[in-house]
């Protein structure tokens, strides 16, 4: 079966917007950002929407909802016109609203009316939107700011391969640690790791030019480009020679 000419060669973008806000201040030790998305399309198409460890409040077709975070990519059939405002919490920021265990929701979606009650915004803009989360702001928790930190420490630092270090780094045994992402993040930190490593292959993709695909799994930190390939393959469904075709012209 061939594929949907559509996903290749970032031919998305004649179909569909995307648009970023930033959060007001107040906000922004929570909120990471919203997005926006608005889509046009004569014959439904398949998304393909890969995950990261955020929590996303969305409200669109209807409905509002929590969207914890997913351990491997989804699948969307966006068909019509339509538009999508949502809400990315920062990772480790989403427990205290949530009230339990951020794992408990992973994989999952969940009415948002569960987490904030029935008052929800109809007026999809940031300063509404804005004004509704500052009226829900949580307490300070300050394993909320050690889980914020961890994920900070794993984006920004590319010698993070292995949760032992990470572990250390924090001053954390590795259990303490397992728990503490469970808790705050909704998905272990090894997890976290990989998805951060592979950000830096799709980074490339992106910019162009030819990828040396074994020197990239090394510095990566694989012991091989077989291993590299499999968790690409596990985190994205498709081998990482496939994906690069999303973004050639």
């Amino acid at each position: 079966m061939g594929r949907d000419v559509r996903e290749l060669g970032s031919a998305w973008t004649r179909y569909q917007r995307h648009a970023f806000h930033d959060p007001s201040p107040a906000l922004a030790p929570w909120v990471e950002r919203y997005w926006e998305a608005r889509w046009d399309y004569a014959e439904p198409y398949r998304q393909k929407i890969v995950p990261y460890p955020n929590v996303h409040l969305s409200f669109g077709r209807g409905r509002a909802d929590v969207n914890g975070v997913r351990s491997g990519y989804q699948l969307k059939v966006l068909e019509g016109r339509d538009h999508v405002f949502g809400v990315a919490f920062r990772p480790g920021c989403f427990r205290p609203f949530l009230g339990a265990s951020v794992s408990t929701i992973t994989d999952r979606v969940i009415p948002a009316t569960e987490v904030f009650g029935p008052d929800l915004p109809t007026t999809l803009d940031v300063p509404t939107v804005d004004a509704f989360l500052l009226k829900h702001l949580p307490d300070d928790d300050p394993q909320v700011r050690q889980a914020v930190a961890a994920v900070a420490l794993i984006a920004e630092d590319k010698a993070v391969t292995r949760v032992e270090r990470l572990a250390g780094e924090l001053g954390l045994s590795v259990r303490g640690l397992q728990r503490l992402f469970a808790e705050y993040v909704g998905i272990g930190p090894k997890w976290v790791i990989r998805r951060y490593r592979l950000h830096e292959v799709t980074a490339r993709m992106a910019a162009g030019g030819a990828i040396d695909w074994a020197a990239l799994a090394a510095d990566l930190g694989y012991a091989d480009q077989g291993h590299f390939i499999r968790d690409f393959k596990s985190m994205f469904g498709e081998p990482p020679t496939w994906y690069a075709q999303r973004y050639s012209r």
